[in-house]
């Protein structure tokens, strides 16, 4: 069994009230949900309007197929234009952990 992580700091655009904020947040996790079964939420700077950490976990009895739904959800969130990806932090626990 392999889990794998990434935690994604973002900068939010043109955004001035926390309903704004989700209102860019919720359809994010929605579609990391939804497209590629992973759990994902926001879990960090709840409280500040432009900015955000959305947390994302996913299992597999593959190796290969975990690094590719990372990449994957990698690719979705840094292409989304209504925010600017400034680090992802990935981590990866194998059968060795």
């Amino acid at each position: 069994m392999y889990v794998g992580t990434l935690s994604f700091d973002l900068l939010l655009g043109d955004v001035h009230s926390l309903k704004e904020k989700r209102s860019v947040v919720r359809p994010i996790v929605a579609e990391l949900q939804r497209k590629y079964a992973v759990s994902a939420a926001e879990v960090d700077h709840m409280n500040l309007h432009r900015r955000a950490i959305i947390g994302l976990a996913v299992v597999s009895g593959d190796a290969a197929h975990l690094t590719d739904v990372l990449d994957r959800c990698e690719r979705l969130v840094a292409a989304r234009p209504e925010v600017e990806l400034l680090s992802v932090r990935r981590r990866f626990h194998g059968e060795e952990d």
